[in-house]
């Protein structure tokens, strides 16, 4: 699967959003990819979930554990990890720090990758891999369905295999483009959620 077909995935169920958008983690940017109505489709999800599980056993090898970050690992962690017959765990934050909980651990043997819906700057994958270093985690690298960073994200250093790279323009919130600028702001992200 490459790059335009997952934007055509995103664009048949109208996911693919033109405006001014907040992205989680604070830029702006005039597209935004609601992925939460790409995984509300089954059959979507599963296709694109396989091709990277395919990509990841071809970069990885084998995989034991899959860990999402909440909340936009959930789906396509769970679903990735399905598809490569492996375990899914994820993480989330508990007093603003990300975290293993509700009795997840991971042994020390086992590889894992961590599998994210959409990287921009990476700092999820970051909080992830710190809690997973935490846990004594073997962390062999990372995934995403979409890298809206095209390869430039700090992903802590793993190697992050994608199912799509793009290049969407994003801007600090106090050096915006007039365009953008004129037109009203919109969050529709999950970080900060309480």
């Amino acid at each position: 699967m490459k790059t335009e077909d997952v934007l055509d995935e995103f664009r048949k169920v109208g996911a693919l959003l033109e405006g001014h958008f907040i992205l989680s983690s604070g830029r702006r940017s005039p597209v935004f990819l609601q992925k939460a109505l790409v995984f509300s489709h089954p059959r979507t999800t599963e296709r694109l979930c396989a091709a990277l599980a395919r990509k990841l056993e071809g970069a990885f090898g084998k995989i034991d554990v899959v860990v999402g970050p909440a909340v936009g690992g959930l789906i396509p962690g769970y679903e990735t990890a399905r598809a490569l017959g492996c375990r899914s765990i994820y993480t989330e934050r508990e007093g603003g720090v990300m975290s293993l909980r509700r009795g997840f651990t991971v042994e020390p043997s086992a590889r894992v990758i961590i599998v994210e819906d959409i990287v921009t700057t990476g700092i999820s994958m970051r909080e992830t891999l710190e809690a997973l270093k935490t846990a004594g985690a073997n962390v062999i690298g990372a995934a995403c369905i979409v890298d809206r960073s095209n390869g430039k994200a700090d992903v802590g250093g793993l190697k992050l295999v994608s199912l799509a790279a793009v290049d969407f323009p994003d801007y600090d919130a106090n050096d915006l483009p007039p365009e953008l600028a004129k037109l009203p702001a919109i969050k529709p992200g999950s970080r900060g959620l309480t």
